[in-house]
């Protein structure tokens, strides 16, 4: 049949691309299912903070009648909310830090070195996946308090990384396995030591691996809420999602105070995430081609 049949112009190959519209059409079905799932209580929280409790039960998906800033503006003006802003950046700074930094070097020596029982100590610390932390929590508290780390942003910051250094090391290594020898041997040729190779080569190639790992590490320490809630009594060292917690138990009947509490507290690991959002898709999807 002509391509002009009834007077209408096609482009040559229409068919094919009509048959590949149709099959990616359930794909973009689903992705627009899950974003408004997603998006739909952000979208509600966001805005509850502009109105009153009132009109948030009543009206929760209409926009404000009047925009009210004052339940963000109450929230910024709490001491405790900007002292718990400041600890939990520095336990997810902190726990992105000792993460990285244990597992660059865990999975270049899994990677580029060779010696005895490699895969055995390697399939080792991949076990640490397996165990969730709500099992370990019990023994975690009772050797952290013998060692004086109870009650400590620090002893959050150690655990945090322990448990997230079997998967940076799963991704890591793989990206490290990837690279060519040849680069290897040619910056043992110009002088590299082992160190060398793998913090003036290895690195700076593998930052998309390690921007991936570094910001899913930041959004789940940012989030975390069980150990904290273990571990630190000291009111003053909470953390946000402990002070959402605390706030939302004094203010339990003013629902769009608490949204607004909820909003600002989620600012700081959306933006981190949207910033890296790209080194987290590439840093992945290469990972587990390559790997």
């Amino acid at each position: 049949m002509s391509s002009r049949a009834n007077g209408v112009s096609r482009p040559p190959g229409w068919p094919r691309i009509a048959r590949r519209a149709a099959g990616l059409l359930p794909q973009y079905l689903v992705a627009v299912v899950v974003s408004v799932i997603v998006v739909v209580p952000i979208l509600i929280a966001v805005l509850g903070g502009f109105k009153t409790t009132g009109e948030l039960m009543s009206q929760p998906f209409r926009l404000p009648a009047e925009w009210l800033t004052e339940n963000y503006m109450a929230v910024l003006r709490l001491p405790t909310f900007w002292q718990q802003l400041g600890n939990s950046l520095f336990v997810a700074l902190g726990t992105v830090a000792l993460t990285m930094g244990a597992s660059s070097l865990a999975a270049f020596v899994f990677a580029r070195m060779e010696f005895k029982r490699r895969d055995l100590v390697y399939n080792f610390f991949t076990i640490g996946l397996m165990f969730p932390l709500v099992v370990a929590i019990l023994p975690l508290y009772l050797i952290m308090r013998e060692i004086g780390l109870n009650n400590s942003l620090l002893g959050v910051i150690i655990v945090q990384a322990a448990y997230a250094v079997p998967q940076s090391i799963v991704i890591l290594r793989s990206f490290f396995r990837a690279l060519p020898g040849d680069l290897e041997d040619a910056a043992k040729i110009d002088g590299c030591s082992e160190f060398g190779f793998f913090w003036r080569v290895l690195i700076p190639l593998s930052a998309p691996a390690i921007a991936a790992n570094s910001a899913l590490g930041l959004v789940v320490s940012w989030n975390a809420l069980f150990l904290p809630l273990v571990v630190l009594d000291d009111q003053s060292l909470w953390t946000l999602p402990l002070g959402t917690m605390q706030f939302q138990g004094e203010h339990f009947v003013e629902w769009a105070r608490t949204m607004s509490f909820i909003v600002i507290a989620l600012i700081p690991a959306v933006l981190f995430y949207f910033l890296a959002g790209r080194y987290i898709v590439s840093g992945l999807t290469r990972g587990a081609v390559k790997g």
